[in-house]
């Protein structure tokens, strides 16, 4: 093991000192599997950390080479892992097949797409490094499914009550294994290559033994549903894939799609790309020039500092340039508490992107607060900030070099934007009916008033909120 003394102070220095020192304490002393994929979110829950302190951790000791950051796209039906990469920009197909779901999924960056962090070897060797060495209970728990599967802490009763037999199959090897199927749905299904034959046993019992047999290949294959009698059966194996394939002859039980449904929260592209550290550390690369992934709802904040040229005039190019300075160190880092993340700057504007609407109105709420301090410890009301919010469907995109967004929602955030004057925040309809929005409003005194309002280059009118807060009570 590498002397990484150094890279832990770095890492101390920069990050959250409980998350850094949760992280170290598991590397010291965790078990293998603990350091392997690990979901940021439930790492956090475990140990009382907060969520967004806890991933740029990780995401600063994969820029350190502690960790190494994977990117895989997940089927959304069973959670398991369909293809994993230490780049996003290899996962390059515009649908992964899932054998076991029989379906096509898109790489949607919010819903099927997790970031996950394994200790690197120079700093622990972990039995997973060498997945072709696990056991089926271990590949399967380490590597095949998702962090978003919940696996119970008797997974391996689970697996023993929930499999007829399984066994290794080397490359270019070829294998059979015999047992009796009871009556019932079950499967064949190889984790490692995704190769899956449905069978469906039902009828009067055999005593004659049947014979199938399943090839294994490098793509995810499906080789439909096959109808036995219960009774004797023999199955051939002949693994043609470049990996070891671990074959198991599964029960499909209502256990097994029980475990399939059990869900937990899991850390998305998405999530970590409106990550203030991750956005400052992998500027660019994340994405290939010509990739366009898919977010299915994503909440875009736009700012500007209104009549900031009539401020030059008013005040001076240095008291101007100084008041300029003050309202962006105030607007990153509201953004920054909120876990949201600075896309970019436009002149004096700022185009943010966070994780939920909450997150979003919480942030402009602490811009609207910051803004007021800077303006009382002046004696004026120099610094006027307009506030735009809106959620929606969008595309990350590569712009200019740096990872960007795409599409109409980002539009019609910025033509809130242009709606809005310092008095108030305006935000559309599906910002602020969300529950968490309207109880934050509730709970901060906020006055919100809706009105329809036409935006340029949008076919049909949107409602708009004022978020107004509470007037002084009167002397």
């Amino acid at each position: 093991m590498a002397d990484t003394t150094a890279l832990w102070t770095i890492l101390s220095q920069a990050a959250d000192p409980k998350a850094v020192a949760a992280i170290q304490e598991d590397v010291a002393s965790g078990p293998d599997a603990n350091l392997n994929r690990i979901n940021a979110l439930a790492f956090a829950s475990a140990r009382g950390l907060d969520e967004d302190a806890t991933i740029g951790a990780f995401v600063r000791a994969a820029q350190l080479g502690l960790f190494d950051m994977t990117w895989t796209a997940l089927c959304p039906g069973c959670g398991g892992a369909l293809e994993t990469s230490g780049a996003l920009k290899t996962l390059d197909r515009p649908h992964y097949f899932c054998s076991l779901c029989v379906d096509h999924v898109p790489p949607t960056l919010d819903t099927q797409v997790e970031v996950t962090f394994t200790v690197n070897p120079r700093v622990r060797r972990i039995a997973a490094h060498d997945p072709d060495r696990l056991s089926l209970l271990e590949y399967t728990r380490q590597i095949f499914w998702g962090t978003v599967i919940d696996l119970p802490h008797d997974y391996e009763p689970f697996i023993e009550r929930n499999t007829l037999d399984a066994m290794e199959v080397e490359p270019g090897e070829r294998a059979s294994m015999s047992l009796v199927l009871p009556p019932g749905s079950a499967l064949i299904f190889d984790p490692v290559t995704h190769t899956t034959i449905f069978l469906d046993v039902e009828g009067e019992e055999t005593h004659d033994r049947r014979n199938l047999s399943l090839v294994f290949s490098d793509e995810h294959a499906h080789s439909g549903t096959m109808k036995l009698a219960p009774g004797p059966v023999r199955i051939a194996l002949d693994n043609r894939a470049k990996r070891r394939a671990l074959p198991g002859v599964w029960l499909g039980s209502p256990e097994f799609h029980e475990l399939m449904g059990k869900r937990r929260p899991f850390l998305t592209a998405t999530r970590v790309f409106s990550n203030q550290t991750f956005r400052e550390l992998y500027r660019n690369g994340t994405l290939d020039s010509e990739q366009r992934f898919t977010i299915t709802s994503l909440t875009i904040l736009f700012t500007d500092l209104r009549g900031s040229t009539a401020l030059y005039d008013r005040v001076g190019d240095l008291a101007a340039y100084d008041l300029v300075r003050s309202h962006f160190g105030a607007v990153i880092a509201a953004v920054s508490a909120e876990g949201g993340a600075v896309v970019k700057t436009i002149g004096d504007a700022v185009m943010a992107t966070f994780s939920s609407p909450e997150r979003a109105v919480r942030a402009a709420l602490r811009m609207r607060a910051a803004m007021h301090e800077i303006n009382q410890a002046r004696g004026s009301e120099d610094l006027a900030l307009n506030i735009g919010l809106h959620e929606g469907p969008c595309l990350a995109v590569v712009l200019d070099e740096r990872q960007d967004y795409f599409g109409q929602s980002v539009n019609i955030a910025s033509r809130v934007q242009g709606l809005a004057d310092p008095s108030a925040i305006l935000a559309t309809r599906g910002i602020v009916e969300t529950p968490e929005v309207t109880s934050l409003l509730k709970e901060r005194g906020c006055r919100t008033f809706s009105r329809e309002s036409a935006l340029r280059g949008v076919s049909e009118a949107l409602t708009i909120y004022e978020i107004r807060d509470q007037p002084a009570a009167a002397a």
